[in-house]
């Protein structure tokens, strides 16, 4: 059983930037790979990305690449989302999910996930 905890989310101006983490429970962490999808009003949760159990393979959608950084502390139990460059179509509620599962071509699928957070919003707006 994983438990996660989203927090650094808030309001930010266009071209700002956000940090958000992911606290995980349990010691096994690093068994997992972790992802952060998106859901904002009127639309499906959508992939934004995904870290391997090291670290060492990440994959993103493509909205985000160049922008984004995933990253993972597996000593600290979390993962990290650095959004830099944000726009006002990034606004949505994020969530971070775990999976013992990973391929890099399905890792994008919402359903191979076994655990969620509760969610952080993040606001993009002048």
């Amino acid at each position: 059983q994983v438990q996660l905890v989203e927090s650094g989310g808030g309001v930010v101006q266009p071209g700002g930037s956000l940090r958000l983490s992911c606290a995980a429970s349990g010691r096994t962490f690093s068994s997992y790979a972790m992802g952060w999808f998106r859901q904002a009003p009127g639309k499906e949760r959508e992939f934004v990305a995904a870290i391997s159990w090291t670290g060492g393979t990440t994959r993103y959608v493509d909205s985000v690449k160049g922008r984004f950084t995933i990253s993972r502390d597996n000593a600290k139990n979390r993962v990290y989302l650095q959004m830099n460059s944000l726009k006002p179509e990034d606004t949505a509620v994020y969530y971070c999910a775990a999976t013992s599962r990973w391929d890099i071509a399905t890792i994008t699928n919402d359903g191979l996930y076994d655990y969620w957070g509760q969610g952080t919003q993040v606001t993009v707006s002048s």
